[in-house]
């Protein structure tokens, strides 16, 4: 009995409540909804208007987008601002939907929502009809429809494929891939050639500028300069550090090779003890001896990297 007792006074309780928030709406008005149009048709878009005059104090809520609207369909909305005048506000919205069933008259309720402090107070309009217009001629029972043929082709806009060039493009990544896979090497030796062909052409023009500069002015700076470039490229030509080591080294280096002794040895009385000849043949005799050396190293390690890719084909 206890129970019972205390669902009663919870329900007792919310009449009250309703009953308090329903005093604050006026018994002469009440929300009223209807269509702008008469008739319409299936798929085509309706406009159904939903009004209320209240007074200015009462807090009203107009249904949304998630509101039942069966059997229509919603589209869009347009909302009116509040306009109050002697007294009395006018809140308006109108809302566009659309129907796809095939009653002959449809109707719609929407209701309202008012806000009185912590109680709500849910309004309904009486239901407003539209009539649907048919556009197909009515069928006899037993009767078949006639047909019209129309084989005209329409224009259709081409879309974008994204799934072919998707794959097309994963399949020429992949081949693309496969061949750097395959070929990583003889692509890399092909590489390394290229590069060396090309910093040997450089370091002979920068060379024999600075042998020019040095007949042209007998100044040690450009031969001190000449040798350094024929020590930085071979070091870079063989991946070694000769530009770092002393002359004895150099020759120790490539094993007392008599060239490299002979210009090394050259360069040193002129730079170091700076006995210029009258003659200028033992300079420029060592200019050439590195020079020439320089060209029988780029051309062993060009050598050896024609042997790999050989033996890669």
């Amino acid at each position: 009995m206890g129970k019972h007792q205390g669902w009663y006074w919870v329900g007792l309780a919310a009449l009250l409540r309703s009953s308090s928030a329903a005093a604050q709406v006026p018994a002469d008005t009440l929300p009223r909804g209807r269509f702008l149009h008469p008739t319409t048709r299936v798929g085509e878009l309706v406009e159904y208007e939903l009004s209320y005059h209240h007074a200015p104090a009462l807090e009203v809520i107009f249904p949304d987008s998630a509101a039942k609207f069966g059997p229509f369909e919603y589209a869009d909305r347009q909302f009116f601002p509040t306009f109050t005048r002697q007294g009395r506000s006018l809140d308006r919205t109108v809302y566009r939907l659309r129907t796809f069933s095939l009653d002959s008259v449809q109707s719609l309720s929407l209701p309202i929502t008012v806000l009185h402090g912590a109680d709500t107070l849910t309004i309904p309009t009486e239901p407003a009809t539209v009539r649907l217009v048919r556009t197909a001629p009515p069928i006899t029972a037993g009767q078949v429809p006639v047909l019209r043929q129309n084989l005209r082709l329409q224009p259709v806009e081409p879309e974008f494929n994204y799934p072919y060039w998707l794959a097309g493009a994963a399949l020429a990544l992949a081949i693309v891939g496969g061949v750097v896979l395959g070929f990583r090497r003889g692509l890399r030796l092909r590489y390394r050639r290229y590069r060396l062909r090309k910093n040997h052409v450089y370091f002979l023009a920068q060379y024999a500028r600075h042998v020019e500069r040095f007949n042209l002015s007998r100044s040690l700076t450009n031969m001190e300069r000449a040798i350094t470039l024929w020590k930085n490229y071979l070091s870079a030509l063989e991946d070694s550090a000769i530009s770092s080591l002393t002359t004895r080294e150099i020759v120790i280096h490539y094993q007392n090779d008599a060239d490299v002794r002979l210009a090394l040895r050259l360069a040193d009385r002129v730079i170091y003890g700076n006995q210029f000849s009258e003659d200028d043949t033992e300079t420029d005799l060592a200019f050439v001896l590195l020079r020439d050396f320089a060209e029988r190293r780029y051309s062993l390690v060009m050598d050896k990297l024609t042997v790999g890719r050989k033996q890669l084909a």
